[in-house]
């Protein structure tokens, strides 16, 4: 199965009945199959979400931990074991997990959870493939989105946990809301004209939507492919021009293109120094707060306001933050900030 077919996975969980030895005919009527009680999740940010909908009820394994580029992961014979056995499987879906698109096509029941979103909502990438930019937990409203429409999507399947499971979402999305709110007064403190976002690769566009930043990744929305000196050369040119005081590298991805561009301004006489290490593919350890969604995007955004020279508490939203949210911060800038842009209406 191609990757283009696999996006579309299971916008409805499929029906489990019969999957194990000895199912009859009466299990495979709607909403008599037992509800999910092992679930894989191939992200950490898939995992959270699962985690926050289905409860005490189901025990989700993650696969990629904490530092693991999704885009290059490539699947062991036990994440196959994991995933062919499991009663559902949580993806992101939009290709985010590229080398594993075949396997999560062979999956018994699964969600991705990409392909429960509006497609309206959606950034297309800026390679020639034109395909959905998959990095959509980076927009906390669109994340809270998918986790009611996976609550919808189990509660059709198991109208006898709808309330639960309708119950946990508005929790999970609820929390997600506030931290927009926190979010966009945050960025509101750093000047518009200084709201560039530089990193590694093209993973915060959903975020520059959200919160009106400027973002240019060095590499692709994918970071399977390398940057071009033509690339390296234009964000060179857009630092000096615009006099960027920082760039952000990313806990998933190798720094050397980072590294190539502090050089390459260097040489232009423009100091650029890096401003923090921001989260993009991968969560932070499980046992903190940037071991979930929430946590993540709060230190994301802690970091970034920061180092643009914005006010920001060091230790976050809820100080929960640990000590890697303290950024090389860059002098603020005179002038009264900017609001960020309103963000699209969800429905």
């Amino acid at each position: 199965m191609g990757h283009s077919r696999w996006l579309v996975v299971a916008a409805v969980l499929l029906s489990m009945a019969g999957c194990e030895p000895g199912g009859g005919d009466a299990a495979s009527e709607r909403g008599s199959h037992p509800f999910p009680s092992k679930v894989v999740a191939t992200t950490g940010m898939a995992g959270d979400l699962a985690r926050r909908v289905l409860g005490d009820a189901a025990s989700v394994e993650v696969l990629m931990g904490p530092g693991v580029d999704p885009h290059l992961y490539k699947p062991t014979r036990d994440d196959m074991a994991k995933i062919l056995r499991a009663d559902l499987v949580v993806s992101n879906g939009l290709l985010l997990e590229g080398k594993m698109g075949d396997l999560l096509g062979r999956q018994r029941s699964g969600v991705a959870l990409g392909s429960l979103l509006p497609p309206s909502e959606l950034l297309l990438s800026s390679g020639d493939d034109g395909e959905p930019d998959p990095h959509i937990w980076m927009d906390p409203l669109l994340w809270a989105l998918a986790a009611e429409r996976f609550a919808e999507a189990l509660a059709a399947d198991h109208p006898e946990a709808r309330e639960a499971l309708t119950r946990r979402a508005a929790d999970y999305a609820e929390e997600l809301r506030a931290l927009h709110a926190w979010s966009r007064e945050a960025i509101s403190t750093v000047p518009e004209a200084r709201r560039v976002l530089i990193t590694s690769h093209d993973a915060f566009g959903y975020l520059g939507r959200a919160y009106g930043v400027r973002v240019e990744g060095i590499q692709g929305v994918s970071t399977d492919s390398e940057p071009g000196l033509r690339r390296i050369l234009e964000l060179v040119d857009l630092v000096v021009r615009q006099q960027v005081p920082v760039v952000f590298v990313e806990t998933s991805v190798p720094r050397r293109s980072v590294e190539a561009l502090i050089e390459g301004a260097r040489a232009r006489g423009h100091q650029l120094a890096v401003g923090g290490e921001l989260f993009s593919d991968a969560l932070g350890p499980a046992d903190r707060w940037e071991g979930s969604v929430a946590g993540m995007l709060d230190h994301n955004m802690t970091v970034i306001v920061r180092g643009l020279g914005g006010t920001a508490p060091e230790r976050g939203w809820r100080g929960r933050l640990g000590a890697a949210a303290s950024t090389a911060k860059s002098p603020p800038v005179d002038g009264a900030p900017e609001s960020g842009r309103d963000h699209v209406e969800r429905p």
